[in-house]
């Protein structure tokens, strides 16, 4: 099994978390940590970069909806880039890509925040 790694970065006005490995009921709270932590320190404009995730739990649904309601009550938002599409297509049946923009990389993840 892959190891779970999350990695935070700042620039182009938003912050990218780069994700990899599975996003599970074990991982998905340190997911959730991340994306809290950059909104409390004053980054509301969030990508989450899954290029590197193989697997995503409803765990890992949760984790990216909480990311997206305390990034929009801070003002800012939230948006996916780089899902393989096995990791798209459980968000796509759970009915979530109407709530959460999907973007082919960070680059235009960004550019759909405004």
């Amino acid at each position: 099994m892959r190891s779970f790694e999350v990695e935070t970065r700042s620039g182009d006005g938003a912050a990218v978390v780069e994700v990899a490995g599975s996003v599970d009921a074990v991982t998905a709270p340190r997911l959730s940590e991340a994306l809290q932590a950059a909104v409390a320190g004053g980054e509301p404009r969030l990508v989450v970069d899954l290029a590197g995730v193989d697997y995503v739990s409803s765990a890992g649904i949760r984790a990216i909806l909480s990311g997206v309601k305390a990034a929009r009550s801070a003002g800012g938002n939230l948006a996916v880039a780089a899902a393989q599409p096995q990791v798209r297509e459980v968000f796509e049946l759970a009915g979530l890509t109407t709530i959460v923009g999907f973007h082919d990389g960070a680059s235009a993840a960004i550019a759909s925040l405004g």
